[in-house]
């Protein structure tokens, strides 16, 4: 059913290193002597894939021609230090990276590879010193996955050609038209339509299959007491570092060393087999339980149920239609329940394809929305886990380790504890951007900016995700090991989150009341007392003044 699984790589091919207009500079023209140089002169296309496009099938490679084409590719040292970006995200880039580089100079395709040592000041100042130098009478891009860089790369003069990325199942198009005229965007109608437009877990009358659009209200189930150890929870295929993965990880630890986040548990697929095999897996042994648990945390199991496909598939190694298609065909095999299917199905062609469309639609004013004008900075215990907060000292610590949080600990724990804290929206969004394997800004930003931290005002959300220690403490164990108590507001055991909710209703009062959604939760803060709202408001004071350290963004 699925392509086999890959056995560990073998060392790269030998490339000849060329000159360069970087000092110290050791990148390469792969593929071509020295005294051969001139056989690629004049260029009749320069072709870039970008660290998020390493799909052979792009359509930066169409109509190539090996003979006068070259690839061109960037380890852009800008990208990983204008915030400190974890070495777990580094190296997920730069490792698929140079497995797709050698890929590529095994099918015969020139390439210029510009390194990490080139020390170029962007990519697109590397690739305008290239432009000049080689002349090409054409610069093939596929749409890059971030606002800036497209128009950086648009300065670069009208040789440059910016090619769709049918990556995706939904054009800018598409959903500019969904969007037009409704006051309000909910992923549930453009779902509704992506699963129609490509058929999927429809019935033979192209009805919703089991009557339902959406089985959400049957995947929130907590463990419980006993945890996820009575149940059948294989652990995720493991890819144990190759050889040149081996020496991504050692220069990382090297060049970055002052960054956060540890390299020794990097396991993670940096290759299009490699991808296609943790697909397998997934669909294999852990998809029909996804959907009871997906919402679930638990304190040392990171992974749980989880796919661990994201990564993969915002690389470009994985396609989202063959990922919906080997879900739904466990389905109609009657090998998952539709409830868990339909549940995967609507995060990889419902949200993803939204929060995409949200992105291209609202840049680059949506990087400014700050609806509730969040100010403070991003605690310290972000970029080092160390806080006495269990669930945050979990969730964070398992970032840093491994690149990798499931969307409830994203959304409500660190997401949830900055929202409630007050944390300028974009600092939250630099450290997302920073410390996940499968961040790139198109997914990210409003992932974090809009659902997360409400800062867009309800665009990607239609309330804000706020709660009380006490949604951890069901969906969770971590509030057994803590020394607060999610059940108090105030006093020395008070829970952070519970202190903060009840001073985020009260702070923002006049703004929710607007909001139909929020209704319950204000007649809830109405039944406290003048004297029970001021000490709620004193802790959380004495609370935001103890976090106010600078970050090192």
């Amino acid at each position: 059913m699925f392509p086999p699984e890959l056995a560990e790589q073998t060392d790269t091919a030998p490339w000849v290193s060329k000159a360069s207009p970087y000092p110290g500079d050791r990148s390469m023209i792969t593929g071509v002597m020295d005294d051969d140089i001139s056989k690629i002169m004049p260029v009749r296309h320069l072709i870039v894939v970008l660290g998020d496009q390493l799909d052979r099938d792009s359509a930066a490679f169409d109509g190539i021609d090996l003979r006068r084409d070259v690839v061109w590719m960037c380890e852009a040292r800008e990208e990983s230090t204008r915030v400190p970006v974890s070495r777990p995200r580094i190296a997920m880039f730069l490792a698929a990276m140079r497995h797709f580089r050698d890929e590529l100079q095994a099918e015969g395709l020139r390439l210029i590879y510009r390194s990490l040592d080139a020390r170029c000041p962007s990519l697109a100042a590397a690739l305008r010193v290239d432009i000049e130098r080689l002349a090409p009478a054409r610069v093939v891009v596929v749409e890059p996955g971030e606002w800036h860089l497209r128009e950086a790369i648009r300065e670069l003069g009208s040789t440059v050609e910016l090619r769709a990325d049918r990556h995706f199942l939904c054009s800018h198009e598409t959903f500019a038209k969904h969007a037009k005229g409704r006051k309000q965007l909910r992923m549930e109608f453009f779902y509704r339509e992506m699963r129609r437009a490509h058929g999927v877990l429809l019935d033979a009358e192209g009805e919703p299959e089991g009557g339902e659009w959406n089985y959400d209200a049957l995947n929130r189930k907590s463990f419980g007491r006993d945890g996820p150890s009575k149940l059948t929870m294989p652990a995720p295929r493991a890819f144990r570092p190759d050889a040149l993965t081996r020496q991504v990880i050692a220069e990382v630890n090297a060049e970055f060393a002052d960054h956060p986040g540890a390299l020794a548990d990097f396991d993670w697929p940096v290759t299009r087999k490699q991808a296609l095999a943790a697909l397998t897996d997934f669909i294999e042994h852990r998809l029909a339980a996804f959907g009871d648990h997906q919402d679930a945390m638990w304190s040392g199991e990171p992974w749980l149920f989880h796919s661990r496909i994201a990564a993969a598939m915002n690389l470009k190694l994985l396609r989202p239609l063959e990922v919906v298609r080997a879900a739904e065909r466990e389905y109609r095999a009657g090998r998952a329940p539709l409830a868990a299917v339909e549940g995967f199905i609507r995060q990889v062609l419902g949200w993803r394809e939204y929060v995409r469309g949200v992105y291209w639609l609202h840049m680059p004013g949506y990087l400014e929305r700050n609806a509730l004008g969040a100010s403070e900075p991003l605690p310290a215990f972000f970029w080092t886990g160390e806080t006495p907060m269990r669930c945050l000292a979990d969730c964070v610590g398992q970032t840093l380790r491994y690149g990798y949080a499931h969307h409830i600990q994203r959304l409500m724990v660190t997401g949830l504890f900055c929202l409630m804290l007050g944390v300028d929206p974009r600092e939250v969004h630099r450290w997302y951007l920073a410390v996940y394997v499968d961040a790139v800004e198109w997914v990210e930003l409003p992932n974090t900016l809009g659902m997360s931290q409400y800062a867009d005002g309800g665009v990607m959300a239609s309330k804000p995700y706020v709660a009380t220690g006490r949604y951890i403490e069901r969906m969770s164990n971590y509030c057994g090991s803590c020394r607060y108590d999610p059940t108090k507001a105030v006093g020395d055991k008070a829970c952070p989150f519970t202190t903060l909710y009840w001073d985020f209703l009260r702070r923002h009062e006049l703004t929710l009341r607007a909001n139909p959604r929020m209704g319950l939760q204000l007649r809830n803060l109405e039944r406290l007392s003048a004297a029970e709202r001021k000490a709620i408001q004193a802790q959380a004071e004495t609370l935001r003044a103890s976090l106010r350290t600078r970050s090192p963004t």
